[in-house]
């Protein structure tokens, strides 16, 4: 298959090479006509697009618009509308955006990595093979927008350089035919390799990474769940890395759940070390989610034994009998309808990471209230079409008791009869990845360790505001990312030295709030770099 290749040289001349702007449009606000011009579109597609327009034409006028929008882009630029962006992307791609590094590139790795413009002041690069998108599968080469957003959001979020950022997709195949059968997918026309063929692709790829990128942070996105645990385990203690699916996810998840916890306590009276956990998806995340919970039950005194024995796990065939976080103590028939598991597990909390939109029913959680003062109900699967269950929905089969946090945004829910208004908390890992990421970076880490994870972890649930906690909330409000993001940094790179893993050797000589000042100064600031007039 031919591919027309643009030949710059024969690009016509005859345009001036001075920009010409209109005389008097400084005079207006360029801010507000990029904003107008975004909201005027139909579909959240098209948004999309647009903003990735914007990107490439002004970079700062984009980012300085997301930091001022940010609870009106963000679902736009990642969750719940990236999915549509990835599952159309070999449609919808017009620009180069980031870097595809293919199977067929086995041996010389290293050279398509040199051709990253930022060469070695690269700080953090998000990597994914497309296996594993959100809820949508096996997406290929399509799933770069994946690491695109998440790399926005870490320069909305935690002020990581636009500059310092690489997108990176491993173009290994897809066993996906629609999309090898699509004349326009932009991704090799093979199925996904055997394991050997990937182990030793993924091993010449990190190799070449910390050869090209010295002082890189790699975040693994949307891996298989078997590759996700075996890339992880593998990598984790040779190089500077972490998986978001597994590490931040587990790490949001138990900082909403510390504070929930405390709120399901409180008004039933339970001790919190007799909390019981059932989830419902036993994936990458689901798993990742379950062991980053057993340092709750350990904080509360707990063996490592009793504190498995406080969480349960369910997949698609029922309750898990083997594997991890198997149940011993279950001798009857299989369990397999969630509405049973329920009934005999009796738990506390009920988690969702199954992508199986509607899985809890109303039975189900009618359940969970009648077990429960306050039921703990995080349906955390994205995008929204794949909820376990609506927000609305949990408020009304619960009367308004349920702890509620969901892993994409809900709108607030106003009681018509009482005229009170429910704000549904988002367990969301842009709370968590960011300030991990940035942490890392300028604690010069020289890896990511678990006890890193889990400080970011209890960083986070000690952030709640007084007006947040009155409201129920388990999770402070997005909006103030860039000083949670802070405080999480802060945390990260105090564990860094604990463990003796970290290089600055100067923060070790700063106080915690001279460090967490000097870590916001570090924080890149658009507005500081646009001029009145010049975009």
């Amino acid at each position: 298959m031919s591919v027309a290749v643009l030949n710059p040289v024969s690009i016509s001349t005859s345009v001036p090479t001075a920009v010409q702007f209109p005389p008097h449009l400084t005079d207006t606000d360029h801010r507000q006509r990029c904003l107008e011009q975004l909201r005027n579109k139909t579909s959240n597609l098209e948004k999309y697009t647009f903003l990735n327009g914007l990107k490439e034409r002004s970079p700062t006028m984009f980012y300085d618009i997301l930091l001022s929008n940010m609870m009106e882009i963000i679902p736009i630029l990642y969750t719940p509308t990236v999915g549509d962006a990835c599952y159309n992307y070999s449609h919808i791609w017009s620009r180069p955006e980031g870097l595809y590094v293919s199977i067929e590139h086995k041996g010389r790795i290293r050279d398509v990595l040199r051709t990253w413009p930022a060469g070695p002041a690269a700080r953090i690069a998000v990597v994914t093979d497309g296996s594993r998108i959100l809820g949508l599968g096996d997406l290929g080469a399509n799933g770069l927008p994946i690491s695109i957003g998440k790399l926005d959001l870490y320069i909305a979020g935690a002020g990581v350089r636009p500059s310092s950022t690489l997108p990176i997709c491993l173009d290994v195949g897809t066993n996906t035919q629609k999309f090898l059968d699509d004349p326009l997918y932009i991704g090799i026309r093979r199925k996904r390799p055997d394991v050997k063929e990937m182990d030793e692709f993924m091993e010449e790829f990190m190799s070449a990474m910390q050869d090209v990128f010295p002082e890189l942070l790699v975040q693994f996105e949307d891996f298989s769940t078997d590759n996700a645990f075996k890339f992880l385990n593998g990598f984790q203690n040779r190089y500077r890395c972490f998986n978001d699916d597994i590490q931040g996810t587990g790490a949001v998840v138990l900082s909403g759940f510390v504070n929930a916890a405390h709120l399901a306590s409180e008004a039933s009276g339970i001790p919190l070390k007799d909390h019981r956990i059932l989830f419902f998806g036993a994936g990458s995340s689901g798993i990742g989610v379950a062991k980053q919970l057993l340092s709750f039950f350990r904080v509360q005194g707990l063996s490592e034994e009793d504190a498995k024995n406080r969480i349960y796990t369910v997949d698609s065939k029922g309750l898990i009998t083997a594997d991890h976080f198997a149940r011993t103590d279950y001798h009857g028939p299989p369990l397999k309808k969630l509405e049973d598991i329920v009934e005999y597990v009796k738990p506390t909390a009920l988690l969702g990471l199954s992508t199986l939109s509607k899985a809890f029913t109303e039975d189900v959680v009618k359940l969970m209230a009648r077990f429960n003062k306050r039921p703990i109900i995080f349906p955390l699967s994205n995008p929204v079409s794949l909820s376990e269950v609506d927000f609305a929905d949990a408020i009304k089969w619960t009367n308004g008791s349920v702890i509620f946090a969901s892993g994409s945004p809900y709108e607030p829910v106003r009681d018509q009869s009482t005229g009170k208004v429910y704000e549904a908390g988002q367990g969301n890992n842009m709370y968590m990845f960011p300030g991990i990421g940035l942490g890392a970076i300028l604690s010069k880490a020289q890896h990511v360790t678990d006890g890193m994870i889990e400080q970011a972890s209890l960083a986070l649930s000690s952030c709640l505001k007084e007006d947040e906690r009155k409201v129920g909330l388990v999770y402070p409000r997005l909006i103030r990312i860039r000083d949670i993001s802070a405080v999480v940094a802060l945390r990260v790179a105090r564990q860094a030295q604990k463990e003796g893993v970290d290089n600055n050797t100067i923060f070790r000589n700063l106080s915690d709030q001279a460090l967490l000042e000097y870590i916001k100064d570090k924080m890149w600031d658009p507005s500081e770099c646009l001029t009145r007039g010049r975009f």
